[in-house]
């Protein structure tokens, strides 16, 4: 379990750059961006592609974020310039890399496996460190010799670098292009009356969004093995699934917190998606399923939280009500009390 569990956490780092990503065309910018499910795969397929070919990992890795930016570009394009509807040019784009990332694959599956990928190079760089060797020691020690993971090194270094993006993202919203941005998604019309240029805001933003989402597909792609044509299949409901799920336990009071709260969102889904797998009449077909039930349950429970808290506030105010009137009324009989007695 404990081991599962473990996996599903690294997993979940990794997926957390792509929900940052979705966060950032959803909640900031307020776009339905469906150009997710074709950037992921883009961004895997660029990576295998040129790591086959012998190209440095980093270096394929890179690439794969930056043609994740170029196709949130030519989605923002379709939207801005050609006046496409928001949803269908995101649609339109997603089909349209269906067809590119066979083309720059060649085939429907790249396999990685016998390839030198980031992971087996942060493998080979943790093992010279011998920190799983104390860790494992430590975890002897105490009697959970069982539980401890092949190597930390793989979480450690996901989680790092999936925090500095959080942390770059933080930032980059606090700048004056950042909250230009930000007014963008909340009011496209007032900040277009101040003379920016919302098409450019709208397309930056698009681009960063989809960089992001390439960058966690060419790192899922390394960690998993290969690079499928179909791996991309459902990945914005993912995505939503994890910012829904951080916002409802971690809170969105400020744009650290909420980016935090997406980081720890897809944490918990992966988790969650794991320890679902485990019942006994689930299998791993249904994993679309399960993450559709789980995007219900977070989009429900908290309306039915906030109707259930409104109708408390509401019958307090009618209790407070009916005791003012009360009280009102007890002092006008005793008024009436006091004339008669004169």
């Amino acid at each position: 379990m404990f081991t599962a569990i473990f996996g599903s956490v690294e997993a979940g780092v990794i997926y957390a750059l792509m929900a940052l990503g979705v966060y950032l065309s959803f909640r900031i910018l307020d776009f339905p961006d469906l150009t997710v499910d074709g950037s992921f795969v883009t961004g895997a397929a660029v990576a295998a592609v040129l790591i086959v070919k012998g190209f440095n990992p980093v270096i394929a890795t890179i690439a794969a974020l930056f043609a994740g930016v170029l196709a949130g570009l030519l989605t923002g394009i379709l939207h801005t310039k050609g006046k496409i509807n928001p949803l269908l040019s995101g649609i339109l784009m997603m089909i349209a890399l269906y067809s590119i990332n066979l083309r720059i694959m060649g085939k429907s599956n790249v396999p990685l496996l016998q390839e030198d990928t980031v992971m087996t190079q942060i493998n080979d760089f943790w093992s010279k460190l011998g920190i799983d060797a104390g860790i494992e020691s430590l975890f002897n020690t105490i009697g959970l010799s069982g539980f401890v993971p092949r190597t930390w090194g793989i979480l450690i270094v996901m989680l790092a670098l999936t925090l500095f993006v959080k942390l770059a993202i933080d930032w980059f919203m606090k700048t004056d292009l950042g909250l230009a941005i930000r007014a963008t998604g909340d009011n496209e019309t007032m900040i277009r009356s101040f003379s920016a240029n919302t098409d450019f805001l709208k397309t930056l933003g698009l681009g960063l969004s989809n960089g992001l989402v390439a960058l966690s597909g060419a790192l899922i792609a390394q960690y998993g093995g290969f690079s499928d044509v179909g791996m991309g299949i459902g990945m914005i409901v993912i995505g939503l699934a994890s910012v829904i799920i951080g916002e409802a336990v971690f809170g969105t009071k400020s744009i650290m917190r909420a980016t935090l709260a997406v980081v720890g969102g897809a944490i918990l889904y992966r988790i969650i998606v794991t320890l679902a797998l485990r019942v006994q009449f689930l299998e791993t077909g249904d994993m679309k399923l399960i993450t559709a039930c789980i995007v219900i349950i977070a989009l429900v429970i908290p309306k039915l939280l906030d109707s259930q808290r409104d109708r408390k506030r509401k019958r307090k105010r009618l209790m407070e009500a009916k005791k003012s009137q009360s009280s009102v009324e007890k002092s006008g009989e005793h008024l009436a009390a006091i004339k008669s007695d004169f």
